[in-house]
C-alpha cells in the first residue's frame, strides 16, 4: 500500500539526478536516502540478492518509488514526509513495527543510529572499514564514539571509560564469556553467520541487566529460508563456511557455519605478526628448542521454525573452543609446558508469539557454559617436578518472557520477567611433592528479575523511553532497582536533542590473580559477588547530546559522566608488600563524544573524537587518593575516507590517541622502586594507518556464483607503539620485580578470497 497521497509535497516536487545500473538494492537505497534526505526502514531479508537498473533521468521522489515499486514488487508506507517503511509485497510474513532509525550509514553502510540510542550493525551488510577485508563484530564496534581498545585486540573494549568485563556478550539469548580467539585478537563470533548486532552504550533497555557498562547482542536470522546459501572463505589466518537452506518449505530451516584455524598446516605471515604481539614478552616468544602448537575453532547451528503467521521458534547453539600446547627444552634435562584450553559452549531456545495484532510474547531458555584449563608443568630427566593448575568454570542458565503491547500508535508497553542462575567457580593450586591450593572460590546466585518500559513518541513534542528493573539475588539477599530514561526532542528542522541516565548493577567480574602463571597470557579469571570483600557492583551514568544533519552533513556530540562503585582490583604487591589483597573501589568519569561524518556521491569520509578523564580510589592503595585508571586513554581520534563503486570498495584510516598511564619506576641498586605513586606517567602517543579494499565479482552471469577478493593492511607505516608497561614478580619480599614493555601489532597485510551462491 503506497500512501503517496500522504505526502505534503507541493506541486512542484524536487527532482534529482539519480540512475541505477543493476546497483545491489541496500546500496541503492543508501543513494536515495542521501540524495532525497529521507529515512527507509526495512528488514535486511528484503534488499538480500536484489539489484535494481533505473536510467539516469530528473526524478522526483514519489516517481522514483514507483518505478522501485513495480520493477521489485514492493510497497512504500509513509509513516511522515520523511520516514518510510519498505513492505514486500509478495511476502506472507506478519509485518512487525520497526525502530526508526535515526542515523543511517552511521560509518558506513550497515551501521545506523537508533531512535532508542542503540546502534544497528548489519553485517551482511556492512561497507568496507579501514583495516578489515571482512566484516568482524568486535572490531566493528571499536570505530563507534565512545569505545576504544588499548591493547589492540578485537575484545578488549573499553567502553566510555569502563572496565573490560563490564561489557554483556549476548549470542541469539545466550549469556558468552569467551570473547576472543588468540588471546582476544580476534573475534570468535561468524560474521556471516550473524544477522544483527545490537550495540549499546547508554540508555538500555531493562531488559539488559548484569553489566555496568555496555551491551552487545548479536542475533543470527529470524526468518525462515526459502532458498538454500552457501559460502566458502579463506584468509590468512582461518578458513570458513555458512550454509542456509530451507527443509521444509516455509516452514523449518537451518542455518550453520564453521570456522577454524589451519596453523597446524601451515602459518602464514598474517599469523605470524599476530603470534608475534600476543606472545611477547613471555617465555613463548623467541625461544630455542620449542614447540608451539595453537589451534581455534567455532561453529553454531540454528533452526527457525514457523507453524504459522502467529508464532516463530528457534533452537540455536553455538561454540568456541582454543587450545595452547606448548614445550620447551631447557638446559640440564629440564623442560617446561604450558597446555591452555578455553571453551565457551552456549544453547538458546526462544519462542514469539504474536497473540493479537497490538500484543506480542517473547519467551527464551539458555544455558552457557564457559571453562578456562591451564597447567605450566616443568619436568627433568622426564620426570615431572611441579604442575601448577588453574581452572575457572562458569555455569549459567535462565529463562526470560517478555510481553510487549502497543497501546496506540504513539505509545508502548513492555512488561518482562527473568530467572537466572550463575555458578561460578575457580582454582589455583601447585603439585610439588605436595599438593597445596594457594586460593579457590566457588559459589552461585540466583536472580529474579521483573521489569518494565514505557514508551512514547510524539513527532511535535518529544520522544521518551522510561523504564526500571527490579532485581532479587537470592543467596546475598539482596535487592537492587535500575531506573532508566531516554529522551529525544526535536529542536529545529535538522537538529535534535538527546538525554539519557540509568543505574545498572554487576554480580559477576573478572579479578586479575597472577600467582604463579608463567605464560601471563590469560591471567583474568570471573568470580561471583559475595557481599563482603566482592559487593555487587554499582553504576550510574548520565548523558547529554545533540545530533545535526544537513546536506549530507552529520555530526553527533554526547556528554557523560559516569561513576561506578564496588569495584575490586587486587593490590601491588611492590606498593604495598605487606598487604596483597582485594581493594574496593570507586572511578568516577567525565568524557564526550564528538562524530562528524560527510558524505558526497561515492565518497564517504569521518572523524570521531573522544575525551575520557577516568579517575580510581581504592581503599589502602595510593593512601587512599584518587588516581588516573589504568586503562584510561585521554584522547582519541580516528578519520577515515572511504570510496565505492559498483563493485569496489576501498577504504583509508588513521588511528591516534594518547598513551596509558603507567606507574613510573626508578632503578637502584636493590632493583625498582616506585616513589611516584600510580599511574602518574604515560606512554608515548600511539598512532597507526590502515587500508582495505575488496571487489566483488560473478564467473558467469548464467549461474549463482559469485566470488570475492580483499586486502587489507594494518599499521602501514610499521609504527613500532609501546602500549602497555607492567610488573610482575611482586608477590613477595623475596621476588625481584620484573618490568615487562608490549609493544603494537606491526605492519600486517591480510588476504581474502571468499565464493557464495
Amino acid at each position: 500500500m503506497m500512501l503517496l497521497s500522504y505526502l505534503a509535497f507541493s506541486q512542484e516536487e524536487a527532482k534529482f539526478y539519480i540512475g541505477f545500473n543493476e546497483e545491489p538494492l541496500a546500496s541503492a537505497f543508501e543513494t536515495i536516502e542521501h540524495t532525497y534526505n529521507i529515512r527507509l526502514s526495512y528488514d535486511a531479508q528484503l534488499t538480500s540478492g536484489k539489484s535494481i537498473t533505473i536510467t539516469p533521468q530528473y526524478l522526483a521522489l514519489t516517481d522514483l518509488l514507483s518505478i522501485v515499486e513495480n520493477q521489485l514488487s514492493l510497497s512504500f508506507e509513509f509513516i511522515n514526509k520523511r520516514y518510510i517503511i519498505v513492505h514486500s509485497i509478495e511476502s506472507s510474513l506478519q509485518l512487525q513495527k520497526l525502530e526508526r532509525i535515526v542515523i543511517t550509514s552511521y560509518l558506513t553502510q550497515g551501521i545506523s543510529k537508533q531512535e532508542n540510542a542503540s546502534f544497528k550493525i548489519k553485517p551482511k551488510r556492512l561497507g568496507v572499514l579501514p583495516g578489515l577485508t571482512e566484516p568482524d563484530v568486535l572490531e566493528s564496534i571499536q570505530l563507534l564514539p565512545g569505545v576504544i581498545s588499548p591493547n589492540e585486540t578485537a575484545s578488549g573494549l573499553i567502553v566510555r571509560g569502563g572496565k573490560l568485563d563490564q561489557n554483556r556478550v549476548i549470542w541469539d539469548g545466550i549469556n558468552m564469556y569467551h570473547k576472543g580467539h588468540l588471546f582476544g585478537m580476534l573475534s570468535p563470533f561468524n560474521s556471516y553467520a550473524t544477522d544483527e548486532i545490537e550495540f549499546i552504550n547508554k540508555g538500555s533497555h531493562p531488559r539488559y541487566g548484569e553489566r555496568a557498562s555496555s551491551v552487545i547482542n548479536m542475533s543470527t536470522t529470524k526468518s525462515v529460508a526459502n532458498t538454500t546459501k552457501a559460502q566458502i572463505g579463506l584468509n590468512g589466518i582461518h578458513t570458513d563456511a555458512f550454509l542456509e537452506m530451507p527443509l521444509i518449505e516455509n516452514k523449518l530451516a537451518v542455518q550453520a557455519s564453521i570456522r577454524s584455524s589451519y596453523t597446524n598446516l601451515y602459518q602464514s605471515y598474517t599469523f605470524d605478526q599476530l603470534a608475534k604481539k600476543v606472545f611477547e614478552s613471555t617465555k613463548i616468544s623467541d625461544v630455542e628448542n620449542s614447540n608451539n602448537d595453537f589451534s581455534f575453532l567455532d561453529y553454531n547451528v540454528k533452526l527457525n521454525f514457523k507453524p504459522n503467521t502467529k508464532h516463530s521458534i528457534f533452537a540455536s547453539i553455538i561454540s568456541i573452543n582454543n587450545e595452547l600446547d606448548y614445550t620447551v627444552s631447557g638446559t640440564d634435562n629440564k623442560m617446561f609446558n604450558d597446555v591452555m584450553q578455553i571453551s565457551n559452549s552456549g544453547y538458546g531456545l526462544g519462542w514469539e508469539a504474536q497473540w493479537q495484532p497490538k500484543l506480542k510474547q517473547v519467551t527464551n531458555l539458555f544455558f552457557s557454559e564457559y571453562e578456562l584449563d591451564y597447567n605450566y608443568i616443568t619436568f627433568e630427566d622426564e620426570e615431572e617436578q611441579s604442575n601448577f593448575e588453574k581452572r575457572n568454570v562458569i555455569y549459567d542458565s535462565g529463562i526470560s518472557t517478555e510481553i510487549q503491547y502497543q497501546l496506540n500508535s504513539q505509545q508502548d508497553l513492555t512488561l518482562g520477567y527473568q530467572y537466572v542462575l550463575k555458578d561460578v567457580g575457580y582454582i589455583f593450586k601447585n603439585t610439588a611433592n605436595l599438593e597445596f591450593i594457594l586460593d579457590q572460590d566457588d559459589s552461585k546466585i540466583q536472580t529474579h528479575s521483573v521489569y518494565t518500559n514505557y514508551d512514547y513518541k510524539n513527532p511535535k513534542l518529544f520522544n521518551v523511553s522510561i523504564g526500571a528493573r527490579a532485581t532479587y539475588y537470592e543467596e546475598l539477599d539482596a535487592f537492587r532497582l535500575e531506573p532508566r530514561l531516554l529522551l529525544y526532542k526535536t529542536l529545529l528542522k535538522n537538529l535534535t536533542l538527546q538525554l539519557s541516565g540509568e543505574v545498572k548493577h554487576q554480580i559477576l567480574s573478572e579479578i586479575d590473580e597472577t600467582v604463579i602463571s608463567d605464560l601471563s597470557l590469560e591471567n583474568r579469571l570471573w568470580r561471583l559477588a559475595n557481599g563482603k570483600e566482592f559487593p555487587i557492583i554499582n553504576s550510574k551514568q548520565a548523558s547529554l547530546g545533540f545530533i545535526y544533519e544537513n546536506k549530507g552533513w552529520m555530526l553527533d556530540v554526547d556528554g557523560y559522566y559516569k561513576t561506578m562503585d564496588n569495584i575490586t582490583a587486587l593490590s601491588f604487591g611492590f606498593l604495598n608488600p605487606e598487604n596483597s589483597q582485594y581493594n574496593i573501589g570507586e572511578r568516577d568519569v567525565v568524557g564526550v563524544d564528538v562524530f562528524l561524518k560527510k558524505r558526497y556521491n561515492k565518497i564517504n569520509s569521518w572523524i570521531g573524537y573522544g575525551f575520557n578523564h577516568s579517575r580510581s580510589k581504592y581503599e589502602n592503595l595510593n593512601d587512599e587518593r584518587a588516581f588516573t585508571s589504568r586503562s584510561n586513554v585521554l584522547h582519541a581520534v580516528t578519520a577515515a575516507v572511504s570510496y565505492k563503486l559498483s563493485d569496489f570498495q576501498m577504504a583509508l584510516g588513521w588511528r591516534w590517541q594518547t598513551g596509558k598511564p603507567f606507574t613510573a619506576s626508578t632503578v637502584t641498586e636493590d632493583g625498582y622502586e616506585f616513589n611516584e605513586g600510580i599511574n602518574t606517567e604515560r606512554l608515548p602517543n600511539y598512532h597507526r594507518l590502515d587500508f582495505s579494499s575488496t571487489y566483488d565479482f560473478s564467473f558467469s552471469n548464467r549461474n549463482k556464483l559469485k566470488g570475492k577478493v580483499g586486502l587489507s593492511i594494518r599499521n602501514i607505516y610499521n609504527q613500532n607503539n609501546l602500549i602497555n608497561r607492567e610488573y610482575i614478580g611482586n608477590n613477595d619480599f623475596e621476588n625481584e620485580i620484573e618490568r615487562i614493555d608490549k609493544f603494537s601489532l606491526g605492519l600486517t597485510p591480510n588476504l581474502m578470497f571468499r565464493l557464495y551462491w
